[in-house]
């Protein structure tokens, strides 16, 4: 998950929308999503090469962002989040187990990064934080920031695909920031900013609703 702007209320949205249930957003993610089980198959998914550079976009508090750099320990692994407080945990977990990993503050949709620089972006829970503007904003900066032929690999929730999943995401439904994804939008918007080979790899069932993990790929023949 992620921390971000809204550009409604101008002001950071924490990833369980209020500062003080930060302390409370490992928890959540560990027993009301199963997220052991999803990043793990989200760090396979990425198929990291030696030496690849690699971009989590909202990290949150680093859950994912180490396990790609112990998976690969030779990769450059940046996290960026909005939040500063989720940041500072980050960084402490990474010094717990021993990991480097450069851990910046910034907004999704203006990244600040060099074109061409990654050559996988990684995006855990970040999406339905932000309205539908935004998502195409940080598509785009994203399409920027990947190297030709590199991939963005996105975890976050999709169309429902059963009785279960349609009941479970009847509350997060009300929210503007999740009804696109719900309704299955995000595919067409990743193949709008440019991306090809999509790919809807896999489903995951959860509490708060269906997850899909996806993967895109910007163009060999696009320039940097």
């Amino acid at each position: 998950m992620v921390a971000l702007m809204s550009q409604k209320s101008e002001r950071y949205l924490p990833a369980l929308r209020f500062r003080w249930l930060t302390p409370l957003y490992d928890p959540v993610l560990r027993w009301g999503m199963r997220e052991s089980g999803f990043k793990h198959h989200l760090v396979e998914q990425l198929v990291l090469r030696p030496g690849m550079s690699v971009m989590d976009l909202g990290c949150g508090t680093g859950t994912l962002t180490i396990m790609i750099k112990q998976c690969r320990p030779d990769a450059e692994v940046y996290g960026i989040d909005g939040d500063s407080q989720v940041l500072a945990i980050a960084s402490e977990k990474a010094v717990e187990t021993g990991v480097t990993v450069q851990w910046d503050l910034g907004l999704a949709y203006d990244l600040p990064y060099r074109e061409g620089s990654f050559d996988r972006v990684v995006s855990s829970l970040v999406f339905h934080h932000l309205i539908m503007p935004d998502k195409r904003r940080t598509l785009a900066e994203v399409f920027r920031v990947l190297r030709p032929g590199g991939e963005l690999h996105i975890l976050d929730f999709g169309k429902p695909y059963n009785l279960y999943t349609r009941l479970a995401a009847s509350v997060i439904r009300h929210f503007e920031e999740t009804a696109a994804q719900l309704d299955g939008q995000l595919p067409g918007m990743l193949a709008s900013s440019g991306f090809i080979n999509l790919d809807e790899i896999r489903h995951f069932t959860t509490i708060f609703g269906p997850l899909a993990a996806l993967r895109a790929v910007k163009p060999t023949g696009a320039g940097q």
